[in-house]
C-alpha cells in the first residue's frame, strides 16, 4: 500500500452543536479528534488543522486562513505542513470516531493506480469526501483551480468544487461494525456513537 499522510480537519463551528469544540467531545473516553489521530496512526505526517491543545506527540498543527473558513481552507493550510515527496494524504474530517485503521486500510488497497482518490460512499451512494485518500497533485490542482476561479480566497469554497473533475472510486463499507464514515452532527450522534463503541 506504501506510505501516506494524514490531514484531519477540526475546525469547523459546530453550530449544530452549540458551537462546541466538536472533536474534542469524548466518545468511549477518548475524543473523537484523537480517535481519528488514531486511526492513522501509521501515517507519515499526521497533521491536525484546527485547535492543537494537547495533540498527540508527533502530529503537526495548523490553522486555516481565515479561521473558521472551511473545509477547502483547512485542506489548503494542512497540504501547505506536508513532506515534498508526499504523494498520498488520507483527507479526515475530525468527527468520525468509528475510523479504524482497518477502514484506512480498505481505503489504500482500492485506490485505482490511474485514479486521483478513493472515498467511502454511504447506502444512499451520498460521497463521504471527508473519509478518503486523495493524491496529493490532484488536490493542490484542485485548490490551484479553486483559488483562481474565487479570486484567490478559498474561504467558504465547497468541497465538491475542489474534486470537481477527478477520477475517484467510491467504495461502500463493507466490514464488520459501523461504517468508519458516520460523523457527529448533533449530541444524538454522540450518543449513538458512544452505543456502537461498548
Amino acid at each position: 500500500m506504501g506510505t501516506y499522510a494524514a490531514v484531519v480537519l477540526a475546525g469547523g463551528a459546530a453550530r449544530r452543536m452549540g458551537g462546541v469544540d466538536k472533536p474534542a467531545l469524548p466518545v468511549g473516553g477518548l475524543s473523537m479528534r484523537d480517535r481519528v489521530l488514531a486511526a492513522v496512526g501509521d501515517a507519515a505526517p499526521r497533521v491536525l488543522v484546527g485547535p492543537g491543545d494537547d495533540v498527540p506527540d508527533g502530529v503537526r498543527v495548523t490553522r486555516e486562513d481565515p479561521p473558521g473558513g472551511g473545509p477547502v481552507a483547512a485542506t489548503a493550510a494542512g497540504l501547505a505542513l506536508l513532506d515534498p515527496d508526499t504523494t498520498l494524504v488520507a483527507l479526515l474530517a475530525a468527527d468520525l470516531p468509528l475510523l479504524t485503521r482497518a477502514a484506512i486500510g480498505d481505503l489504500l488497497t482500492h485506490l485505482n493506480p490511474a485514479g486521483d482518490g478513493v472515498c467511502f460512499v454511504d447506502a444512499d451512494g451520498r460521497r463521504q469526501s471527508l473519509c478518503g485518500v486523495w493524491r496529493v497533485a490532484a488536490l493542490r490542482a484542485g485548490l490551484a483551480r479553486l483559488a483562481t476561479e474565487r479570486g484567490g480566497s478559498l474561504a467558504g469554497a465547497p468541497v465538491r468544487g475542489l474534486l470537481a473533475g477527478l477520477a475517484v472510486r467510491e467504495v461502500p463499507w463493507a466490514g464488520d461494525g459501523p461504517p468508519p464514515w458516520f460523523d457527529c452532527d448533533t449530541h444524538e450522534d454522540v450518543r449513538r456513537a458512544e452505543e456502537w463503541v461498548r
